[in-house]
C-alpha cells in the first residue's frame, strides 16, 4: 500500500474494502519478457476500510522533503 506507515499494513484474512478506486493495466517488457498485471491505486491508505473499520491516522506515513542541486558539486 503505498504512502501506508511501515509499521502499518494488512494481513492475509483481513476484509479490505476499497472506495473509489482507479484500476490500472500495467505491461512491462524486461529481457524479452512481457509482464502484464492489475494495479489498484486509492487516493490515500485512510480511505481504505479494513474489517469493518477506516485505518488510524498513523497509518499515513509521514511526508518527506527530498532536495537537491545538480549544480553544486557534493561536499
Amino acid at each position: 500500500v503505498y504512502n501506508a506507515a511501515p509499521a502499518w499494513g494488512v494481513t492475509v484474512g483481513d476484509a479490505l474494502g476499497v472506495p473509489d478506486p482507479v484500476l490500472t493495466q500495467h505491461l512491462h517488457q524486461h529481457q524479452g519478457q512481457t509482464f502484464s498485471f492489475l494495479g489498484i491505486r486509492v487516493s490515500s491508505p485512510l480511505s481504505l476500510v479494513v474489517n469493518g473499520r477506516r485505518p488510524p491516522g498513523s497509518a499515513l506515513a509521514p511526508p518527506r522533503l527530498a532536495l537537491s542541486n545538480p549544480s553544486v558539486a557534493p561536499g
